[in-house]
């Protein structure tokens, strides 16, 4: 977590109004200014309008959805269940009588 662009290690880091966070939730880098500070614990409808997100727009993802994952190399790692069955028929084992 960054505050005004410095690094914290402090969980009980004290901010301001006018504060700007930087963040990394879910994977995802979120930019956040702190408009005011709330005087209670409350909802998060209420903690909502404290902060304004200004985070820069994403690019969207290609037409077709998500990018695809690349393949592991074959020969390397464990294989799929894919691969398992494959070389089960290959080899002829698995087979019951």
């Amino acid at each position: 977590m960054r505050v005004n662009t410095a690094r914290t290690e402090k969980p009980a880091q004290t901010i301001r109004a006018g504060d700007v966070l930087t963040i990394v939730v879910a994977r995802r880098v979120r930019i956040l200014k702190v408009r005011a500070t709330g005087t209670r614990r409350g909802p998060a409808s209420e903690a909502a309008g404290l902060y304004e997100d200004i985070t820069p727009e994403e690019t969207p993802p290609p037409p077709g959805g998500q990018a695809a994952a690349p393949h592991p190399a074959a020969g390397r790692g464990r294989p799929t269940k894919k691969e398992r069955r494959a070389i089960e028929r290959f080899s002829g084992d698995g087979e019951m009588d």
